[in-house]
């Protein structure tokens, strides 16, 4: 028999009685899976963007304030954030006559969180899913050496100073001109206000409010893209089933939506994240065919960190044997190093 795994992840369990918010919010909202967006974009609004707008207020800044702020938005905002906005990215939020909110997720909260407007759209939603990590893709993590820090390195230097042009004239050659003048017109907008606000309301308040959570968050992004697609199998890098990694029973997916199933996301990127684990349970049998790579109690980010610290053991102790028969440590290690090999792209 093969070994039962038991899934603790977050589905939907609706509740005997919803609140009175809850019932003004499904007014507004398609799906009541999706009411911990409405809870954590209200918390967002009247708990982070208060403290951020007051270091702006004349007098008030002080360069000790800083890491106060940081640990506020990375410690209870920042990373569920960016899974909201990826969620309502791919699925529609509003119900149709509240269209006109879909900028407030993106486009107002998105720069208090490391986000420019429409970028993270036009790149997960316009390029990277259509090019599934293959050679089309900027992002793809297929010719690096996945457990290298310098070739990681690389990839993010590449992607901080060079994806906005990049992704620009990925759009412009995919005739897409839409994506492309979103992306263009989100970063120079970015760009320009982060100037103005630095020269008329001060650069203290300004690099900590804006521009030192836009650089961590490209780091944590790419960090963690980098996490979920190191294991890819040369033979077939096209099939999500063997170019990306679930992670189940994990506090960040509780935290974070769900988003450790990236197989599942892959396969059908427009499933709800609350039916990801059922999804995950019923086609184990697709899972153990593929030999995919599945972790227990990690995240993305202690993946990426395991990878540059070469700790292929620790990452062994958390892997999830699908199969009937057990592989040793030294087997599951040489599976993932064999994923992590680079793969040169078709005509290279």
């Amino acid at each position: 028999m093969p070994p039962r795994i038991v899934n603790t992840d977050p589905r939907f369990d609706p509740p005997a009685r919803y609140s009175f918010l809850d019932r003004i919010a499904l007014r507004v909202i398609r799906d009541p899976r999706d009411l911990p967006f409405v809870a954590l974009s209200a918390q967002m609004t009247f708990v982070l963007v208060p403290c951020a707008l007051a270091l702006f207020i004349p007098g008030v800044f002080r360069w000790w304030y800083a890491p106060f702020y940081w640990a506020l938005l990375f410690g209870f905002f920042c990373d569920r954030y960016i899974l909201m906005l990826h969620n309502t990215s791919h699925r529609r939020f509003y119900r149709k006559g509240w269209s006109w909110l879909g900028f407030y997720i993106p486009s107002f909260l998105g720069p208090f969180a490391g986000q420019t407007p429409n970028t993270y759209f036009t790149h997960h939603i316009g390029m990277h899913h259509p090019e599934e990590n293959l050679a089309g893709d900027l992002s793809s993590t297929m010719p690096w050496q996945r457990d290298s820090f310098v070739h990681f390195a690389r990839y993010w230097l590449r992607f901080f100073f060079m994806n906005p042009v990049e992704l620009t004239l990925y759009h412009l050659r995919k005739g897409n001109r839409r994506y492309a003048w979103m992306t263009a017109f989100g970063e120079l907008f970015s760009y320009a206000a982060w100037v103005l606000l630095g020269i008329f309301a001060g650069w203290g308040p300004t690099v900590t409010v804006f521009l030192v959570p836009v650089v961590v968050v490209r780091i944590a992004v790419m960090a963690g893209n980098w996490g979920q697609h190191a294991f890819i199998d040369p033979s077939d890098p096209g099939n999500p089933y063997l170019s990306s990694i679930v992670m189940i029973n994990s506090r960040y997916n509780r935290r974070c939506f769900n988003d450790g199933y990236h197989i599942g996301h892959h396969e059908s990127c427009g499933r709800h994240w609350t039916d990801m684990p059922g999804d995950f349970e019923a086609k184990r049998d697709r899972y153990v065919a593929n030999d995919a790579i599945v972790f227990e109690r990690l995240d993305n980010a202690t993946v990426w960190l395991l990878l540059m610290l070469k700790r292929y053991d620790a990452l062994a102790k958390h892997f999830v044997e699908l199969r009937d028969e057990p592989r040793s440590k030294d087997e599951v290690i040489a599976l993932f190093k064999r994923r992590l090999a680079p793969i040169p792209f078709p005509g290279q």
